[in-house]
């Protein structure tokens, strides 16, 4: 029995031969094409959707178990772990001795022609300074910090706490000043138990030199004072916790923990005073960190300004309540400093400080 003539041409057409078009079969091709078409629009529009609603700066961090209302950008935006996020902030930033500079800021500090521009602005004044804020890591206590961080700084962390707002002014001996001071304490020991020595300084410390060259070698703890009676060993000495170099070790990661600790003993005082009951305690003498008081000379401050513009490292505004009259002298400080280094080298030993200036010495405090 013959085939039926319709298979002719398909089978020629199989076996190589030309066929004519079949309209049919190329409305098939076409409708499911486009059903392809609107299956893939229908799977990328969610998609572009949700990308542009979870834009940079729109991941939660969970930190302590809840949500915290943080909006993080740049190398934040993620649910890295805190311990994630800081050491990939600490290994950016750390010299070739694994040290990093470290300094805390909060939104009251951080506004524009506050306290953190004049911080950065005396590095980039300072000789052999500039190249040290690649090392340094500004440790943001709220979201409106973290925010301005991200416009002026590289190295920039966000330290959540839940259940503090850190954001204000926090007056010293406050409540809120005493709940930061500690927060601090405990973040340090994080740092060292991650291998990294530091540098901390307060924010409202200008620098003028590299201090690295003048910390003591045989120092495991280093730190500036209020008031220094010239022996570097002397636990007579009123420490000022503003700035200090801890080398990362076994016994300073103890250290800390014991001075943490220590506050549960005397509540309602900050670390500085707490430091002053526990230097001399024997389990910290059992330790055997070694504890170095740096000079006023190099380390100076409000409460004891340094005496030698021509050696002097940092300036601190301690020993001064109030935050404009901290940012007045904070600039008189880089006025003077100016002043000082457009100096000829036979006039530079005539300048002194004209501070304080808006801390007078009736308004100091400590």
């Amino acid at each position: 029995m013959a085939a039926p003539a319709a298979q002719a041409p398909k089978r020629a057409a199989s076996e190589g031969g030309a066929a004519a078009p079949d309209q049919h079969g190329a409305g098939t091709e076409v409708r499911r094409a486009v059903k392809v078409l609107l299956f893939m629009a229908a799977i990328a529009l969610p998609w572009l959707v949700l990308h542009r609603a979870v834009a940079p700066g729109a991941f939660l961090v969970r930190a302590g178990g809840a949500i915290s209302p943080w909006r993080l950008t740049g190398n934040d935006v993620d649910l890295d772990s805190e311990d994630v996020r800081l050491e990939r902030v600490l290994s950016a930033a750390a010299m070739a001795n694994n040290t990093v500079i470290l300094t805390t800021l909060n939104k009251a500090w951080s506004e524009p022609g506050s306290v953190v521009d004049v911080f950065l602005e005396s590095f980039r004044i300072g000789e052999s300074t500039r190249e040290l804020l690649d090392h340094l890591v500004i440790v943001s206590l709220d979201m409106a910090a973290h925010a301005r961080c991200k416009q002026i700084h590289r190295h920039c962390f966000a330290l959540v706490t839940d259940g503090v707002d850190f954001s204000g002014q926090k007056n010293f001996m406050t409540d809120g000043y005493l709940k930061m001071m500690w927060r601090r304490i405990d973040f340090l020991r994080q740092v060292l138990e991650k291998g990294y020595s530091f540098i901390f300084t307060d924010t409202d410390i200008v620098w003028f030199r590299n201090p690295v060259p003048h910390f003591y070698p045989d120092g495991d703890f280093q730190i500036a004072c209020d008031r220094f009676n010239g022996n570097p060993d002397d636990l007579g000495n009123y420490p000022n916790g503003g700035f200090t170099y801890v080398r990362s070790t076994m016994e300073t990661i103890e250290f800390y923990k014991f001075w943490y600790a220590a506050r549960e003993n005397h509540p309602g005082m900050h670390d500085q005073d707490v430091l002053n009951f526990i230097k001399r305690d024997p389990f910290v003498t059992e330790l055997g960190v070694r504890i170095k008081f740096l000079s006023t000379e190099l380390f100076g401050g409000l409460c004891e300004p340094s005496r030698n513009m021509s050696r002097v490292c940092t300036m601190h505004a301690n020993c001064c309540v109030g935050l404009s009259r901290k940012v007045s002298d904070l600039n008189a400080m880089l006025q003077d400093w100016r002043f000082f280094m457009s100096l000829p080298l036979k006039d530079k030993q005539t300048v002194s400080w004209s501070v304080p200036y808006n801390c007078s010495l009736q308004k100091l405090e400590r």
